[in-house]
């Protein structure tokens, strides 16, 4: 019995040993998502459902208009130290993330590789510091970090735009790419999320992490209830065009380009 090969060339999961060989790739994509809860009626997996759905549509987009990016397989577990008290909240530390990041970035450097987007999918997540110190590390190769849900304004798509988690924005989201995977909303919290006392935060020249469960009674924040899964196209469909075209630009232009005059 024989079958169809349909392996996509931008998904190094799965592409052959022949086919990476006689390769050369400009961008490596690190989708890093979380394991975590998300209200009553999302799953533990949805950042990294949303991750996939996004980068792989991306980058087919992009290798198709002949941008030689690479997509990795992606890091299924994210910074919960504010959920640490939530059953089955998977939390690794920075130094944890770092250590991998490391490793996969001599990798790349090893493989010819110039350019690595981390490309985040978990608000717990923050690859800033990391980006500064792997780009002290390893000089040859260009390190960025996307938050792809910060690419597109939620307003004009979305009714409640103050959430963050599990909201309606995510929860739309969902009901697109997983609907199989989303309860009922009628068994979804409503999302409610208690707020810093202090001045200081809300003016955000102070930052410190939220304590999950004194702040949400549900592990949401932001209303889930008016989510559907037309929104949740539309707004996926905007997001994964500007990210392709971050790819395009990447991929196709050389380091010393990287700055207008």
């Amino acid at each position: 019995m024989t079958t169809s090969y349909s392996a996509r060339p931008y998904i190094l999961a799965e592409t052959t040993w022949q086919a990476v060989r006689d390769s050369h790739y400009e961008v490596a994509i690190l989708p890093w998502g979380a394991t975590e809860a998300h209200n009553y009626h999302l799953p533990y997996a949805t950042d990294n459902y949303q991750n996939d759905a996004i980068v792989e549509a991306a980058a087919k987009s992009a290798w198709e208009r002949k941008a030689k990016v690479l997509v990795l397989p992606g890091i299924p577990y994210g910074v919960q130290t504010g959920q640490l008290d939530i059953k089955l909240c998977m939390n690794i530390l920075p130094s944890t993330q770092l250590a991998i990041l490391k490793d996969l970035c001599d990798v790349l450097v090893r493989a010819g590789v110039p350019k690595l987007v981390i490309f985040n999918g978990h608000g717990g997540n923050d690859f800033k510091t990391m980006v500064r110190e792997l780009s002290f590390h390893f000089p040859k190769l260009f390190v960025c970090a996307l938050n792809w849900f910060k690419t597109e304004n939620k307003k004009g798509y979305f009714t409640h735009l103050n959430g963050d988690h599990a909201d309606e924005m995510e929860t739309s989201v969902m009901l697109h790419i997983q609907p199989g995977l989303v309860t009922s909303l009628s068994h979804a919290g409503d999302g409610f999320d208690k707020k810093w006392k202090f001045k200081a935060m809300h003016e955000g020249w102070v930052s410190a992490q939220r304590q999950w469960t004194a702040v949400s009674s549900d592990t949401g924040v932001g209303n889930p209830h008016e989510a559907t899964a037309e929104k949740g196209q539309r707004y996926l469909e905007a997001v994964i065009g500007k990210v392709s075209d971050f790819f395009v630009d990447l991929a196709k232009t050389q380091r010393e380009e990287f700055y207008k005059k």
